[in-house]
């Protein structure tokens, strides 16, 4: 280790020998750089590395390079800047190498060594620099891009203030590249060759937009984006979009009445549809006629008094509706959306028939055949028990619990309670597992609410010994018995009991629970909650045998 020190400290020499033949340092500082060099190459060559060594080592030589620049200026001696800052620059450049490459998630030692090299280097240095910590964090260049905007808009806020205090701004540091943002859009075109894709563009765009005077880097960007992405959606999404920030009037030039807005509203509306129609020619996919068909309903779940936007509004989203949907490039979830928008606008034929197309195209969706069924029961219509049964053969058990339901709450409005009672049956027939937990549950408050507490209980009954249950199942059968005139505390009893059986070892409150049913229940029994402490004691694991002692102790303190 001593030799390569010795060898990196006689690299310096020349640039110090020169520092001091030019007269910018005295042999004495010469000496107390070399020390001071040989102490901070020591501590980046030994085994056993520290990320803040480094950095102090590059602290050092930047404060280095600016007293030479302060003693240049004081001098007026501008030569010999190879032989020395250059030397240096080349130097701390290869000790943040090192650096970067040993902690290469540390952002912020990344943005240190560009702004480094912003100042010190070239800018294919700084090029290099940034490849480099993209080809690592690729996930961030959005955030270096506005940090740069923003340093670039500082500067140029603060030489205008300087110019309107008429200051002499010769002598500070506004370098014109990067008040005019170049360095950002050098950071633009080194992403842009990483990072593919027009997502990624776009959210460049959207941030150099941000900055007024970044007008020439947007107009590159955008055109960028149309050469490079052309067959990607979200070019078009954001040229159609783009319509809509244009400007028609005159600068400072606005309609003087609701009337004319609405109708500059609608000629801007009108110019993003028309970008839309030329996309879903150009890219007839159904990513291209989802982005139309979500700004359609944008539009059209904007608010607006004026009757005119509201009615051109729906009917465009109608009409790309049905042009998907003929060309058979309209996805699930959007025949969803477009039977929701039918039923609110009460077009319940039309609706019908979309939902019978959307069942006929996704067969094996529950959502299709819960909408047809929506339209069904809006319609009043006699077919819906029928419908249902229908969508149970098409469908596989496993994914029909939401069907189930929607029929038990149907049933419920519509039927007598035998027959929801029925249907409730059947339901746990054919739903098995972790979804029938909630079939249960349903099964219980429905009960409940059409038979009060006698058919409740017998619904409970009926299951208690049909695994698995919610811990609900258990608290709404004791809510059911403790909103009773005459609430019995076996019954309570019964039901803790029966749910300890079940969730005893991980829920710690409903031992709490019942240590305070016995407390202060009229008919409760206080001798037995020293057992049934000592029994959860037992049973409880973990974590949920500590809550529950730190429970306790807090209640039994509340009742001293």
């Amino acid at each position: 280790m001593a030799e390569i020190i010795q060898e990196r400290i006689e690299d310096r020499l020349p640039e110090l020998e020169q520092l001091e033949r030019i007269g910018l340092f005295s042999h004495a500082e010469i000496k107390a750089i070399i020390k001071k060099a040989s102490d901070l190459e020591y501590r980046i060559q030994r085994r056993t590395l520290f990320k803040e060594d480094f950095i102090n080592y590059v602290q050092y030589e930047i404060n280095l390079l600016e007293l030479i620049q302060r003693r240049r200026t004081r001098i007026g001696y501008s030569f010999k800047k190879d032989e020395i800052e250059n030397s240096i620059v080349h130097r701390v450049q290869g000790v943040f190498r090192r650096a970067s490459a040993k902690w290469k998630d540390d952002v912020q030692l990344w943005l240190s060594y560009i702004v480094f090299c912003k100042k010190w280097a070239t800018k294919a240095q700084l090029s290099k620099v940034f490849s480099a910590m993209l080809a690592i964090h690729s996930n961030k260049p959005g955030m270096y891009f506005r940090m740069e905007l923003m340093h670039a808009e500082k500067l140029r806020k603060e030489k205008q203030e300087f110019e309107k205090a008429k200051m002499d701004v010769g002598n500070l540091d506004y370098p014109e590249e990067i008040l005019k943002g170049e360095l950002a859009r050098i950071i633009y075109k080194n992403s842009v060759s990483i990072i593919k894709g027009a997502e990624f563009h776009v959210s460049l765009l959207s941030i150099a937009q941000l900055f007024d005077f970044a007008t020439d880097l947007q107009k590159e960007i955008y055109d960028d984006l149309q050469a490079l992405h052309t067959d990607d959606p979200l070019t078009w999404d954001y040229v159609a979009r783009r319509e809509l920030v244009m400007e028609m009037q005159p600068a400072g030039e606005q309609p003087a009445t609701k009337q004319a807005r609405a109708v500059e509203v609608g000629r801007k509306e009108e110019r993003c549809c028309a970008v839309y129609e030329e996309a879903v020619k150009t890219l007839p996919t159904e990513a291209m006629w989802k982005c139309y068909i979500n700004f359609c309903l944008e539009r059209f779940t904007k608010k607006t008094s004026s009757q005119f936007l509201r009615e051109r509004r729906l009917e465009r989203t109608m009409m790309a509706f049905r042009k998907a949907h003929e060309l058979r490039l309209l996805p699930e979830f959007q025949y969803k959306q477009w039977i929701e928008l039918l039923l609110h606008q009460d077009f319940l034929k039309e609706a019908l028939e979309v939902a019978v197309a959307g069942t006929e195209s996704f067969r094996d969706s529950v959502t299709m055949w819960q909408m047809k069924l929506q339209v069904l029961i809006d319609s009043k219509s006699p077919d819906v028990a029928g419908l249902f049964e229908e969508a149970f053969v098409h469908l596989k058990a496993q994914v029909c619990l939401p069907l189930w339901i929607s029929w038990a709450e149907w049933s419920e409005g519509a039927k007598s309670q035998e027959d929801t009672e029925a249907i409730f049956k059947k339901a746990l027939l054919a739903v098995k597992g972790a979804n029938s937990v909630t079939l249960k549950d349903k099964y219980l408050d429905w009960a409940y609410r059409s038979g009060g507490y006698k058919k409740a209980r017998a619904v409970f009954k009926s299951l208690q010994e049909s695994r698995p249950f919610s811990v609900d199942f258990f608290r709404k059968i004791i809510q059911f018995e403790k909103e009773q005139e005459s609430c019995k505390m076996a019954n309570l009893r019964e039901y803790y009991e029966r749910a300890l059986r079940e969730f005893g070892s991980v829920d710690s409150d409903l031992w709490m629970d019942y240590i305070k049913e016995e407390l202060n229940h009229p008919l409760g029994r206080p001798e037995n909650c020293g057992q049934i402490y000592w029994r959860a004691m037992k049973m409880l694991q973990g974590e949920s045998a500590e809550v529950f002692v730190a429970k306790h102790a807090m209640h039994q303190a509340g009742h001293l």
